[in-house]
């Protein structure tokens, strides 16, 4: 049994996502593997008190990497899932605000 404080893992902050949150009012998460969609929508308007329209998941490959000091060596990055959250205009969520 996962709570709602297992289901989101942490924010992916990206150049995307930055006008994302600030064109759009999406906001994007990586959450856990076994969360579904009503499992996120929960658990976003519970911790951050905010309305949301929808949500969109996405299941992101493994993809393999390069060592800095040896590039011979290759490292395999595991996969995850990503959920991208909409919410009604007007909501924000004050942990991906920045400057302005």
């Amino acid at each position: 049994m996962t709570t709602i404080y297992d289901v989101l893992r942490r924010p992916l902050l990206t150049e995307k996502s930055s006008h994302q949150y600030v064109k759009l009012h999406q906001y994007v998460f990586e959450v856990s593997s076994d969360a579904n969609k009503t499992m996120i929508k929960d658990a976003v308007e519970t911790l951050f008190d905010v309305t949301v329209e929808r949500v969109n998941v996405m299941n992101m490959p493994a993809k393999r990497t390069r060592r800095a000091r040896s590039r011979r060596l290759s490292v395999r990055r595991s996969g995850y899932k990503k959920a991208i959250v909409t919410l009604a205009a007007g909501d924000t969520i004050d942990a991906f605000e920045g400057v302005r």
